[in-house]
């Protein structure tokens, strides 16, 4: 295995496992008693911005080894999905909720599922993972498949992994919560347990998750 190759093999195993074998284990809980919640998170911050910096330098060193070619109908079949990941990443990273690192707070809040928490109480992971998949169908070569792989489990699973730590932690507060949203994108607006209001979403909100769609799209077609 050449060694670009190898070394994005390695970036695309610790990317993952930098996240679940600290963050989603005793391990933080030690490390915080150690060094205090503010040097661990400093700390965790810089690790994983290290193990998404490494990942896109080895993808970008990786050779280029297509698997299949892509037709040309699929971008704009997957059009749709990217504009949706936008929105769920931007609405994601600035809607209040209960299950982001120091707001569990928000738990105590009657009305905290409103806006895009009604379509999924970790849109940000989806967002982030549904952007990774649409890379990975589009590009179509083994780094791709590593690298994007690599993000897009992360994301899938860490929303999982994160919901289990949180239920642990928080019990029948937790519980309350889960059952007024899902995981899984408009999962509870399909099975009644909520309803869809874009209004509660923002305009603003919806309007940088497009923008950060078609931007996306944008760099596919320089691809």
């Amino acid at each position: 295995m050449p060694l670009a190759m190898a070394n994005l093999v390695l970036a695309s195993v610790f990317l993952p496992l930098s996240h679940f074998l600290i963050a989603s284990t005793s391990l933080r809980d030690k490390l915080v008693g150690r060094w205090g919640e503010r040097t661990y998170s400093r700390g965790y911050s810089l690790l994983s911005a290290a193990a998404f910096v490494w990942l896109g330098f080895a993808y970008h060193n990786a050779p280029t080894v297509v698997l299949w070619p892509s037709p040309r109908w699929l971008e704009p079949a997957l059009a749709p999905v990217v504009l949706l990941a936008g929105i769920l990443v931007v609405a994601g990273l600035t809607t209040p909720n209960p299950v982001i690192v120091r707001s569990e707070a928000l738990f105590d809040r009657q009305d905290i599922v409103r806006g895009i928490l009604r379509i999924s109480r970790n849109p940000f992971f989806w967002g982030v993972s549904l952007l990774a998949l649409v890379d990975m169908a589009l590009v179509s070569t083994i780094a791709a498949y590593l690298a994007f792989g690599s993000v897009a489990f992360l994301g899938l699973a860490g929303g999982a992994i994160l919901d289990a730590k949180k239920a642990r932690r928080h019990g029948a507060a937790w519980c309350a919560f889960a059952q007024n949203t899902s995981d899984i994108p408009f999962l509870a607006i399909a099975q009644r347990r909520q309803k869809l209001a874009v209004a509660e979403i923002g305009v603003w909100r919806i309007g940088g998750g497009l923008a950060l769609g078609v931007a996306a799209l944008c760099l596919e077609g320089i691809r």
